[in-house]
């Protein structure tokens, strides 16, 4: 009964105007980067981080959560309409999606991907209000050494969730910890590493490097020439599926939804990895497993209904243990210490309006998504028509703008195109700038309940060992690695992320 009364709660908060207008806002806004290939959540949150300064903490989180699922829904459009996904997690949808749009099924295949994905958010919120108030308590039990082995483990299933080589990966996670570590040290207020620079005593800004990183990053990339992709016709006739395309699609989304849910969990590409995962196993189970890539309904029902359930449920680590899944979560835990709330198991008792209020919003931010996106779809495809020249000056003059706004520093706009340089080669030399960006948020805490063990235990480093969670959580990491390095799961890992349209 408790479970419901705080759901309760949490849904009036939801369905305040003020509320309701900014999950609109994030819904459209997740929908509309979703639909324009090259822009993508990541980018979006790091450029509306300034934004959510002048709000309050519930109705930020509650815009840029969705922002986030929302854009599983909008990337589905371009995969299936244009044969190119928004989102990396759905680039499996386009071998089923673009050839059932080929054969003049578009409106079938959006229908079912987006009431697949309907299903799975309101499945995944409730998972997430289900499971997050035990695991939060658990939290609760956590010491610093505790909490250090849990964000070492967290650090180590992003290197080997990482979709390109562990080495490279690992190298990312370094250099994040260094850029961490920039500043004044609190303990001893010692200045270290800002290169003698005064505005770096502070420390390196988390929006300067977020923005730098992803949004400047993907602009450049972005005025890369590219082949023109060739659009459907905006007048797209016969949304409803046929009774066929629910029996063979429901199974799939009941599938996709339950390993979402749970592969959300997981840190790095939880979305992505769900997406391919849900797939793979419905050619397994399908009697005619010839028919995926030539336009099988459940090949787009699964894997939409997977990556959605997964986007939501990675809010769970967030939430519950203060450990960020990946690139956006790690950017909404960087917007919660803005607002001066802590990621972690004491948002639920301190926050509760916050902690409930997000999770009723996905509830309603589902809904909104499916009543709003059948309808625009003739606007999406008109969107993908417009030239990228139109887009990328307004974006760097608003990435500019708000890493201005915050400290009125010119160091904090150099630092800015800086980073999107450097992000610019991380794409080019293929390496992963997620690594680094939750590096960096994570490395302060390490940092911080590194110290606090050692001190409790009188400077005995073994504490880390003779402490049984902080012992498991260390063996954990230890076999994620092991494993990973093995040779024949090596190859297995490197063929999933290599599959696609």
């Amino acid at each position: 009964m408790e479970l419901f009364g705080n759901f309760a709660g949490g849904l009036a908060v939801a369905l305040e105007p003020m509320n309701l207008f900014y999950c609109l806002i994030g819904v459209l806004v997740g929908t509309l980067v979703g639909v324009l290939p090259g822009i993508g959540p990541v980018a979006t949150v790091a450029m509306l981080l300034p934004v959510t300064f002048y709000l309050p903490a519930v109705s930020a989180l509650i815009m840029l959560a969705g922002i986030y699922y929302g854009a599983q829904y909008g990337s589905s459009t371009t995969a299936i309409l244009v044969n190119l996904p928004g989102e990396n997690s759905s680039i499996i949808t386009c071998l089923d999606g673009y050839q059932m749009a080929r054969a003049g099924r578009a409106g079938p295949a959006l229908a079912v991907a987006a009431l697949g994905s309907l299903f799975a958010g309101i499945v995944a919120t409730f998972f997430i209000a289900l499971f997050a108030p035990p695991l939060a308590e658990i939290g609760l039990m956590f010491g610093p050494a505790e909490y250090f082995s849990l964000m070492l483990l967290g650090l180590v299933a992003a290197v080997v969730l990482a979709q390109e080589s562990l080495l490279g990966a690992l190298a990312m996670v370094a250099l994040g910890l260094l850029l961490s570590m920039i500043g004044t040290d609190i303990d001893s207020g010692v200045v270290r590493m800002n290169f003698g620079l005064v505005d770096l005593n502070d420390g390196i800004g988390f929006v300067p490097l977020a923005m730098g990183l992803f949004a400047v990053a993907e602009v450049i990339r972005n005025l890369e020439p590219k082949a023109p992709v060739a659009v459907l016709p905006e007048r797209i006739a016969g949304l409803w599926p046929s009774r066929e395309d629910f029996r063979r699609s429901f199974p799939a989304v009941l599938r996709g939804t339950a390993i979402g849910s749970f592969l959300g969990l997981l840190p790095g590409g939880g979305a992505m990895l769900a997406s391919f995962a849900a797939y793979t196993l419905e050619k397994r189970v399908s009697g005619e497993p010839a028919r995926f890539g030539t336009g099988a309904v459940e090949g787009v029902a699964a894997p939409e209904s997977a990556n959605n359930a997964a986007a939501q449920t990675s809010f769970i680590p967030l939430l519950t243990l203060g450990i960020p899944s990946n690139a956006v979560i790690a950017l909404m835990a960087g917007a919660m210490m803005i607002h001066g709330i802590q990621p972690g198991p004491q948002v639920m008792t301190k926050n509760p309006d916050l902690f409930w209020g997000v999770i009723a919003s996905m509830l309603v931010g589902n809904a909104m998504l499916v009543l709003i996106n059948l309808p625009l779809i003739g606007i999406w495809v008109r969107l993908l028509r417009a030239p990228y020249r139109l887009f990328y000056p307004v974006l760097l003059v608003f990435c500019c703008i708000g890493v201005y706004s915050l400290n009125g520093s010119a160091v904090d706009l150099v630092l800015l195109m800086l980073f999107g340089i450097m992000g610019y080669g991380f794409l080019k030399w293929g390496l992963e700038a997620a690594p680094l960006l939750l590096a960096f948020v994570l490395g302060p805490l390490m940092e911080e309940n590194l110290r606090r063990a050692m001190l409790l235990a009188n400077g005995d480093s073994t504490t880390f060992l003779i402490r049984p969670i902080s012992l498991a959580l260390l063996l954990l990491a230890a076999l994620l690695l092991i494993v990973v390095l093995l040779p024949a799961l090596g190859r297995l890992r490197a063929a999933a992320f290599k599959e696609g349209p």
